[in-house]
């Protein structure tokens, strides 16, 4: 029992990193430099904000390899809950990695068409301004589609919670409607992305419980003993 508590809090604290640096790099960086709808603006931002922009760059591929050092430290804590959906998370958290490692090499292009190498002298400022409006669009379209893959490991996630008997039902069930939500809010914007900003406030807290509650639990409770089954009684 010491050591499955230990191994569940050290996913916590995995958990807790991921959800940190995940914020810095996916949202507030951004937040900070990226101007929907105005490329002008955004390029500007990145060429006098450059060191921020590499630094979410960097971040970002931190992030990715948190993310699959935490899907392994979950396989080791569940695979004895059942082995199948636990190589099953674990094989959507490297979907889900591959998919935004390629997703990098947009913002990478942002960089390089803010930089204006000697290579893009042959581009015209609003043809420049163009790419890089093609390239933003590249980007949220792709991060649309890793959220598919964010909400389908939540989903074998929330059930060996729910089935470990060391970890409360409730948040395996908190996981799955987590999942449930990411998948949603990624369909919907792929189909439109107008509908998706509007459903967008009613999805906001399902998108977040889920996870916020089970690092939180991982890091102050870790495992606690399974009940004993009362003789008699399934």
């Amino acid at each position: 029992m010491i050591s499955q508590k230990k191994q569940a809090r050290l996913a916590g604290v995995i958990y807790l990193i991921l959800a940190v640096v995940s914020a810095f790099s996916i949202m507030i960086v951004p937040s900070l430099i990226i101007m929907p709808g105005d490329a002008a603006a955004t390029m500007r931002n990145i060429v006098f904000n450059e060191w921020l922009f590499r630094l979410g760059i960097v971040g970002d591929l931190l992030s990715q390899v948190t993310f699959l050092v935490l899907a392994l430290a979950l396989y080791r804590l569940f695979r004895e809950v059942d082995k199948t959906q636990a190589i099953l998370m674990v094989a959507m958290v490297a979907v889900a990695v591959a998919m935004a490692f390629f997703n990098m090499l947009n913002h990478v292009v942002l960089l390089l068409l803010a930089g204006g190498g000697g290579f893009l002298q042959g581009f015209q400022p609003e043809q420049l301004r163009s790419l890089v409006a093609v390239s933003l669009n590249l980007h949220e379209y792709a991060i649309a589609g890793e959220g598919l893959y964010w909400g389908l490991w939540l989903l074998p996630f929330g059930w060996l919670v729910f089935k470990s008997g060391f970890i409360p039902k409730t948040f395996g069930v908190l996981l799955l409607i987590n999942g449930v939500a990411y998948v949603i809010d990624s369909l919907i914007y792929l189909m439109s992305p107008a509908v998706n900003q509007a459903i967008a406030p009613f999805l906001s807290v399902p998108l977040a419980i889920g996870e916020f509650s089970i690092i939180l639990w991982l890091l102050i409770i870790g495992a606690r003993p399974a009940k004993p089954v009362v003789e008699g009684r399934q």
